[in-house]
């Protein structure tokens, strides 16, 4: 089996974009012509595939599950996480304005990616994309939880976190916040929590094979309604990236150091004036273009495979 370099590519973007609070690698398996794949490979892990490789042995079975094709992008997204965290953590930190405007471009023409294949402007897709619009907006406009670390919200953490991650728009790593098990979470990882690191991934394994079965059902069976919630939801996650923000209230993140939680949209010129810092607006607006650009090339790229 040869090794395919354009599926750990994408993984490694993947991997990139989850590293980044607000932005899903689901959006990037979706604009890179994955997604469907990637769902139905998940769909196919469960418990009936202890009789598929009873009756046909290993070899099926990992073909079965396309097995080559989720190992190849898991290891890009973990030589993503490995290598590219520190260095879009860095630049969030020092340059937050160019690297919000990269992301905020991307989605916003992968929105028009989506709606290509969504099928006109019928009454229940208008709704279903409102219904998306809101739920995100709510969700990332909404005020952090405070839930305590037991068993079963940790588990439960995983399932959410995890479905997130796969749906276009939605952070994990941001949901993890909005509950209040971010610091927890990360904490037990550095500490070596076997018992709350577990729980978690008990959870989001749990998460991910029961709702790639409902994902993958509702883009086979009304796939519109599915495509225009998505992009509803796209839309409505565009504030949580936007490059010119007023910090309202922070948190500690697991390094000890205060970080945003929870902010203000701002005009360029509302946060020239607010901050006394330059907006860098024809920078920002480059950025922007050049995350047009990538959504434009992996559609065309994802089009000739």
């Amino acid at each position: 089996m040869t090794f395919d370099f354009r599926t750990f590519f994408k993984g490694m973007a993947m991997g990139a974009a989850d590293v980044v609070p607000g932005v899903s690698g689901g959006t990037i398996a979706f604009i890179s012509g994955i997604y469907d794949r990637l769902l139905e490979s998940i769909r196919r892990i469960n418990p009936s595939l202890i009789g598929h490789l009873r009756q046909h042995g290993l070899a099926s079975t990992w073909a079965h599950i396309n097995g080559g094709f989720l190992l190849t992008l898991l290891a890009g997204i973990a030589t993503s996480f490995a290598s590219l965290a520190r260095v879009i953590t860095y630049l969030l930190t020092d340059h937050p304005i160019p690297v919000w405007s990269f992301f905020f471009g991307l989605i916003l023409v992968s929105i028009v990616h989506i709606s290509k294949q969504v099928g006109g402007a019928k009454p229940g897709n208008l709704m279903a994309a409102v219904a998306g619009f809101g739920f995100a907006y709510f969700i990332t406009a909404a005020n952090p939880l405070a839930l305590d670390p037991t068993h079963l919200n940790v588990v439960l953490a995983g399932m959410v976190a995890i479905c997130a991650m796969i749906l276009p728009g939605i952070s994990g790593s941001f949901i993890l916040l909005l509950l209040g098990l971010y610091v927890p979470i990360i904490a037990a990882v550095k500490e070596f929590d076997v018992t709350i690191i577990g729980l978690f991934l008990g959870g989001a394994v749990l998460g991910l094979l029961t709702f790639s079965h409902l994902l993958s059902f509702l883009l086979t069976r009304f796939r519109g309604l599915t495509l225009s919630f998505l992009c509803g939801l796209m839309v409505g996650t565009l504030n949580k990236v936007w490059p010119w923000k007023q910090t309202l209230t922070t948190r500690i993140n697991s390094k000890g150091v205060e970080v945003p939680l929870t902010e203000q949209t701002l005009s360029p010129w509302q946060f020239a004036e607010i901050s006394g810092h330059d907006p860098q607006l024809l920078l920002a607006l480059g950025c922007m273009a050049l995350g047009f650009g990538l959504v434009w090339g992996l559609e065309r790229y994802a089009g000739q495979e």
